[in-house]
Parts: C-alpha cells; structure tokens; sequence
C-alpha cells in the first residue's frame, strides 16, 4: 500500500506527510523526490524545483498547445527550451512515481501521482486544503517572506499545479472525487490530518 498526497500550497502536505510515515514506518517522498528527476534529467534540484512551480504565460500556453495541435507548422515540434524540459520532467516523474508505486509503503507528496495511480488499487489518495489566508500565513513563516510575496507564491503554484493537472492528465485538480480524503489542515491541524490518514491507511492494509 502507498499513500500520495496533494496540496494546496501552504496546507501543510510536507509536515502532514512527514508525520503520517514516521507513525507508520514508512517512507516520506518529498524533496528527495527532486532530487531523483535532477539527476535522471541532467539538471540542478532548483532548476526541476523552478520548472515545476512556474506558471506559464498566456503565450507559453498558447505556443505549447499549436504545436501539439499542428506539429507540421514547425520545423521541429519543441516550442522553447521551457517546454521541452517540461515534457521531459514529466515522463521522468512518471517512470519514478511507477517504480517507487512497485515498492510500496511510502508516502508520495505531490508530483500528480494521484493523478498517476488513479487506477492503483493499493493506492489511498488524500488532498489538503486550508483557506487562501491561513495558507499565505503559513508560507510567510515558512519562507520568510512578506504577505504580498506569499500571497503570491500561493497562487501562481497553485495555478501551476491546477494547469498541469489538466494538461497532462485531464482531470481537475480540486475534485473531491479524485480522492478519498479531503481534509482542512486549518480545522484539523497537522498533527489532527496526520492521525485521520494514518487511521484509515490502517483500516485499508496500512
């Protein structure tokens, strides 16, 4: 059995993560997981890092979806360097979200593997969410960074998210129904997630 968790940016997926594998036992996948696709990709941590939380611009997207559409219009069917590095990144991610699927107890964060392993039966899928104000709060603290700064952060990464979801999976990010649970870090707080994951990861085989 593995667990994946997605996030809204500032609900706290990393430390419920964090905390829902050392009860268990089990694996965390998170930054580490960075690191995996740099390495197999030829690139730095914090340029995948940069790549994956970039929201792209109204051309950008434009641009991608003509030469997917009409891929005879160019001379060769890579828009920009950007684009390619994402669609690389992309088949990367899936080879290691498969292989580390195979293994087993783990706790995945983020990297659309809920979107991935939407057909495993050994999967228990959980969001997290929390309100745009308390998740901006949380992001200053964490990264030092002033309300405007976070505010922002908060909502391009999860533009990007959203956008990358529906480009490359076809689904919708935020549906309740693409998971089994969904739960408000701001009521239940970090520790309170934790514990509902854990005990429904027990009740499934966990």
């Amino acid at each position: 059995m593995l667990i994946t968790v997605s996030r809204r940016f500032g609900a706290g997926g990393s430390e419920v993560a964090g905390r829902v594998a050392e009860t268990l036992g089990w694996r965390v996948v998170d930054n580490a997981f960075i690191d995996q696709v740099a390495e197999r990709a030829g690139l730095s941590p914090e340029e995948v890092a940069r790549r994956e939380e970039r929201t792209p611009s109204f051309l950008d997207r434009l641009s991608r979806t003509t030469a997917l559409a009409f891929p005879e219009l160019f001379a060769t069917p890579v828009t920009s360097v950007d684009d390619f590095e994402e669609a690389k990144l992309v088949k990367i991610t899936r080879n290691l979200v498969a292989e580390l699927a195979s293994e087993g107890r783990i706790v995945l964060v983020g990297r659309a593997a809920a979107a991935m392993l939407a057909d495993n039966p050994d999967a228990m899928h959980v969001l997290l969410v929390a309100p745009r104000e308390d998740r901006i709060r949380f992001t200053m603290e964490r990264l030092n960074l002033d309300h405007d700064a976070a505010a922002q952060a908060v909502d391009d990464i999860d533009l990007n998210r959203e956008r990358y979801h529906r480009e490359y999976y076809g689904r919708e990010w935020l549906d309740a129904s693409n998971y089994d649970l969904t739960l408000n870090t701001s009521r239940l707080g970090f520790r309170g997630a934790a514990e509902l994951i854990t005990a429904c990861a027990r009740r499934f085989g966990g």
